[in-house]
């Protein structure tokens, strides 16, 4: 098996793909993760995520992959990829409702999201049959725009993968169910009608830390209505804008973070424990709430000049 996840490894880095190792067997990172870092070796500089691990050099990846039998993770962004993954529900999974009521899977959820729009599902383009019967579209991401990946933005079981995601490559194998290319074809470029749906509104113009301190007046009280506020939102988040939900949660109460008015961390674990009520898996919640603030820190620092 090593052998074939190999040649896996290095098809995928011959067609300028990045790659990095997962576990064997699973679809998890090979590693240490952030929360764990030494901050010694490869992170002596701080830590070194997937997708800044990720390379193409062939005496690297065979290096690698004569130790074990690593499944093989594709960094979409950094290949110039956007993968739109149609899932299968897992057996406990609740059926959809609202308008995808009554659909069994992320496939014909995608060929509904499709005709909607007055298009023909993109199926001439490299694909990819998943361990558990799903799809991997691959599409060449578009020029100008770095598109991050996205949860159910789409639709219900429809994800996409860029910029921050990776995708399972095609040879690797979880819970002894291969991943299998089913089109080989090159990626064609990804409709631009996708690539509309899938670029995010533009973030609120930003307020300035002043404005923010002025508003706050009695800060707890502030605080707490604002944070409730967010909650809020979120507990009441539709199938498919959990996560789109999260960020905007996290945008606006990163300017009383950067106010000085609530520490990041108590916006972190409010809007954590927010997100796993509602079902988000840990590391994509950790993510959004991370950028969410980060990008309303520099927004809010702009402001300020």
């Amino acid at each position: 098996m090593s052998a074939n996840l190999l040649a896996a490894a290095l098809t995928a880095a011959a067609r300028s793909w990045p790659v990095f190792p997962l576990r064997p067997g699973d679809k998890r990172p090979a590693g240490h993760s952030e929360e764990h870092c030494p901050t010694t070796g490869r992170c002596v500089g701080g830590h070194l995520t997937p997708e800044q691990r990720a390379t193409t050099d062939r005496a690297r990846i065979a290096d690698c992959w004569t130790h074990k039998p690593y499944n093989v993770g594709l960094a979409t962004g950094p290949a110039g990829l956007l993968v739109i993954d149609l899932d299968l529900p897992k057996p406990s999974d609740k059926p959809p409702t609202g308008q995808w009521a009554g659909f069994r899977d992320g496939i014909e959820v995608f060929a509904a999201v499709c005709e909607r729009a007055g298009h023909p599902v993109p199926t001439g383009t490299y694909t990819v049959r998943t361990g558990r019967g799903g799809l991997h579209l691959y599409f060449t991401a578009p020029e100008g725009k770095r598109l991050r990946g996205s949860a159910g933005r789409l639709g219900w079981k429809v994800d996409t993968r860029a910029w921050g995601g990776y995708v399972v490559a095609p040879g690797s194998v979880v819970h002894r169910r291969p991943y299998e290319v089913i089109n080989a074809v090159d990626p064609i470029s990804l409709p631009t009608w996708l690539s509309d749906l899938l670029t995010p509104p533009p973030a609120p113009a930003p307020l300035s830390v002043t404005t923010v301190r002025a508003r706050i007046g009695r800060k707890d009280r502030y605080v707490a209505v604002a944070v409730d506020g967010e909650l809020a939102k979120l507990a009441a988040a539709p199938d498919g804008e959990h996560n789109l939900t999260l960020y905007k949660a996290a945008y606006a109460l990163g300017r009383l973070v950067a106010a000085g008015a609530v520490s990041e961390q108590e916006v972190t674990d409010k809007l954590t424990d927010a997100a796993h009520a509602k079902g988000l898996a840990a590391s994509r919640t950790a993510s959004t709430i991370r950028d969410g603030i980060r990008r309303s820190a520099r927004n809010a620092l702009a402001g300020a000049r």
